[in-house]
């Protein structure tokens, strides 16, 4: 049996796939608090990683000073929840690298949500959802089951990166009616945006909403 949260997110989404006027979906106190609490502790674990891990671009690369990430203010109304419309043909497309080198990737599906537009108008996105191959400089890597969604939007070259920002979605869950948890306030620049030292995917025409998303992480160089 279907619990009440996805009976409502499914009658909402389907109420905005016919009409195409999309309603936001109730959003508690404790909800909020929880999804505030969980994106602080997210950045402080991303601070520790990028300022000391072996891992990091700024201990791989000595040239670039870290100086800790930028964000926007936490949003609770950016933590969306979809189900994952696969596509019937799943393609694998060219994907351009920012050092110029082209990419396979599979467009897997997408998912469908809405967020608050201008003037907080609720407006209703179509995301991409890639079946992700990461470069890890020499040889593309195949994560089985991961998903990942890039995009740019109408802050992209001006508050935030130039290329485009990430989220990740983690591993694809078999059941199709599965509710996959889309956190915009996560949505993350690839290591390009820190170090000339990577290469990384330049999301599609495609790829691009037609707002501005004021959530995630900002420009980290000026």
């Amino acid at each position: 049996m279907k619990t009440p949260l996805l009976i409502f997110l499914g009658a909402a989404l389907f109420v905005a796939g016919c009409s195409r006027r999309p309603v936001l979906p109730p959003l508690s106190a404790a909800d909020s608090l929880k999804i505030a609490e969980e994106n602080l502790a997210h950045r402080s674990e991303m601070n520790a990683f990028f300022r000391a891990d072996r891992g990091s671009p700024f201990v791989r690369d000595t040239s670039v000073r870290y100086h800790g990430l930028n964000w926007f203010p936490i949003n609770p109304r950016y933590c969306v929840h979809s189900t994952l419309h696969r596509y019937a043909d799943p393609e694998t497309v060219t994907v351009m690298g920012t050092k110029g080198e082209t990419r396979r990737q599979l467009r897997y599906g997408y998912f469908e949500f809405a967020v608050p537009g201008e003037g907080d108008t609720p407006a209703l996105l179509k995301l991409n959802v890639y079946r992700f191959t990461p470069y890890d400089g020499q040889r593309y890597v195949l994560y089985k089951d991961n998903l990942s969604v890039w995009f740019t939007d109408s802050t992209t070259g001006k508050e935030t990166y130039s290329v485009g920002r990430y989220v990740e979605i983690g591993n694809e869950i078999p059941d199709p009616s599965h509710i996959y948890t889309i956190d915009l306030n996560t949505a993350f620049n690839p290591y390009c945006a820190y170090s000339s030292m990577y290469s990384c995917a330049i999301p599609r025409q495609e790829d691009h909403l037609p707002i501005a998303l004021r959530v995630g992480e900002m420009k980290y160089h000026e």
